[in-house]
């Protein structure tokens, strides 16, 4: 374990901004981890923990401290006859793990394929694709408390997950490091595959499981969305907006096509890249700053965009969606 002093961040972010941390250290061990926050943690005024990097734009270098948890491994902590109970550290590559679930035929993960990020970060963000909710496998998640150092299990009622939410973003964001989640999968698992685009990809199967599934999926992600690896960004920059009933006709009488989805809570969810779309910002470029072509709803760094600029960009799409709609988009990206 080393604390490296003026690092460039560009290598431990998707969004590839020119930036730097004052200080950075990079953890691959609980031993590590414990002995650290005991001794060094508290000596930095200003600090983050950044897992994967895939959710997260920085508008300049961070004057303080980063934490990089990259402890790695996956445990198989109970089976029955219907089920397995797997633990996978923070560190684990999200994708790589789903991986090792299909390969096994355990059912639960798979539409979630091809998201990026590290373990530790799912729960935060209650991560989701194609019907599927990271919060539906989740039994537990292990976190350390930052100020007690105590080892504290939230089940999975107590995480508060909503749409791309949880207390971990919300009212206990900073105050916990999540070490390890646990999930919940199934042997013989009941598919969704209601999605039109998933539906026409699996086609080309002549067995539809949860290895064919991962597959359809990883298929589309890759047509539709930019590598982080190739071009820098980040997925989805904003969320889906739910809006009350009378408001979706509001906007269904002038565009009798638009996209709604029925919510629990009465509301409709509307998909932020149609509106983006309709709102002529598809594959708009200025500078080092635009919308994917093939997917709206990703802001790409073209280049040498910097956090600013990005955020400036994003801002004019909002006034748009705003003046033509009358929706609020809310970032789901974690601007620092």
């Amino acid at each position: 374990m080393q604390i490296l002093e003026n690092t460039a961040l560009k290598p431990f972010h998707t969004f590839g901004i020119n930036c730097n941390a004052r200080f950075l250290v990079t953890i691959e061990s609980y031993t590590e981890l414990i002995s650290f926050l005991k001794t060094d943690w508290n000596n930095y005024p200003h600090r983050m923990i950044l897992g994967g990097g895939s959710n997260v734009l920085f508008t300049g270098d961070y004057e303080g401290l980063i934490l990089r948890p990259q402890i790695k491994g996956i445990e198989l902590i109970e089976e029955t006859s219907e089920t397995v109970t797997v633990r996978a550290m923070c560190g684990e590559v999200w994708d790589e793990f789903v991986n090792y679930t299909v390969e096994r035929g355990w059912g639960g993960l798979e539409n979630l394929s091809q998201i990026p990020g590290n373990v530790g970060a799912c729960p935060i963000q209650n991560i989701g694709a194609y019907g599927v909710e990271v919060k539906e496998t989740i039994q537990w998640v292990e976190c350390i408390e930052l100020t007690t150092l105590n080892q504290v299990k939230f089940w999975n009622e107590e995480c508060g997950f909503d749409y791309r939410n949880s207390v971990f973003k919300s009212s206990l964001k900073g105050k916990y490091l999540i070490t390890a989640v646990v999930f919940k999968l199934q042997k013989s698992p009941a598919l969704k595959t209601k999605y039109a685009d998933v539906e026409r990809e699996l086609e080309k199967y002549e067995k539809v499981d949860v290895k064919s599934v991962r597959a359809a999926i990883s298929a589309i992600r890759w047509r539709k969305l930019p590598d982080p690896l190739c071009i820098g960004n980040a997925g989805s920059f904003f969320k889906n907006p739910v809006i009350s009933v009378p408001h979706y006709k509001e906007i269904q009488e002038d565009y009798p096509t638009v996209p709604g989805y029925p919510q629990a809570d009465a509301g409709i969810k509307v998909p932020a890249a149609w509106l983006i779309e309709n709102a002529c910002y598809k594959g708009v470029r200025e500078g080092d700053v635009g919308t994917s072509p093939t997917q709206p709803l990703v802001i790409v760094n073209y280049g040498d965009a910097t956090g600013e600029e990005i955020i400036t960009f994003a801002r004019k799409i909002q006034k748009q969606i705003h003046e033509m709609f009358g929706v609020e988009l809310e970032m789901e990206v974690n601007v620092v």
